[in-house]
């Protein structure tokens, strides 16, 4: 039997899943395509709250699958297609989505990395836009997103010439929320999940929402937002419940004073 092309595991919330062509740099094939938006169709209807996502090997993902393309076996041009659209599916998750960046993400993959919430890459990863090299356009977000990430010159360097980006500096761009050691990417990526997972449960969905929603918006619809949700959510909050969690929020304070974001 061939090996499997996406792994998939799910303990206390928390699932993983790992894009599984090694040998082909977890290029994006089609039936890979569909495995992906098919499993966080899937994901959305289950107990996952959080989801990891990452890749085996060296890389995170090498994009499209370029070798099966110039065969003529899979077609460009039918982006949104949700059959065959990972981000589309990615983007319908509720909870929060952790990209655990191993290697390289180039132009399909960077833009799986971008349909992420929070990335925490490894020093070997790697970021490019090679769409304008390929003459393909990409059809998954990234000449809006990367814009709106790292600023809109900085997304034209990257985009215009399909130059690498190294983890130091991706981390300095803000593209990467942090660059820790290989060997403790994913248990890092991990203790940010159960970080998440220890909020208020509804929460971790209607703010990851809210802050979604305000970030397509002007800055004052974005507050008219905020405003009309906080009304309508804080109606339903039990003050007693709220004085309750005081004291684990300040032990949780006293124990992360000088040790950073986790």
């Amino acid at each position: 039997m061939s090996e499997d092309i996406l792994l998939v595991s799910l303990d206390d919330g928390v699932a993983t899943v790992t894009l599984n062509r090694p040998d082909s740099l977890n290029a994006l094939s089609q039936a890979l395509r569909g495995r992906l938006a098919e499993t966080f169709t899937a994901l959305a209807r289950s107990d996952a709250r959080v989801v990891i996502l990452t890749g085996a090997g060296r890389a995170f993902c090498a994009g499209i699958d370029l070798r099966e393309l110039g065969s003529g076996a899979t077609q460009v041009g039918t982006p949104r297609d949700p059959a065959f659209d990972p981000t589309g599916a990615m983007a319908a998750f509720p909870g929060p989505i952790i990209g655990a960046i191993n290697g390289v993400a180039i132009t399909g993959g960077f833009e799986l990395a971008l349909a992420c919430d929070v990335l925490i890459a490894s020093p070997t990863a790697r970021f490019a836009d090679t769409h304008g090299r390929v003459g393909v356009h990409p059809a998954w977000g990234l000449s809006q997103r990367l814009s709106r990430l790292i600023g809109v010159n900085r997304a034209k360097e990257m985009s215009l010439t399909g130059n690498f980006l190294d983890a130091a500096t991706a981390e300095r761009w803000g593209l990467v929320n942090r660059v820790v050691e290989a060997d403790v990417l994913l248990s890092t990526c991990q203790q940010l999940a159960r970080d998440m997972l220890s909020l208020e449960p509804s929460m971790l969905v209607t703010y990851k929402q809210l802050i979604d929603e305000g970030y397509g918006m002007t800055f004052s619809a974005a507050m008219q937002l905020e405003a009309e949700v906080a009304l309508r959510q804080n109606a339903a909050v039990d003050p007693a419940a709220v004085a309750a969690r005081r004291a684990g929020i300040l032990a949780r304070g006293r124990d992360q004073t000088g040790s950073g974001a986790s």
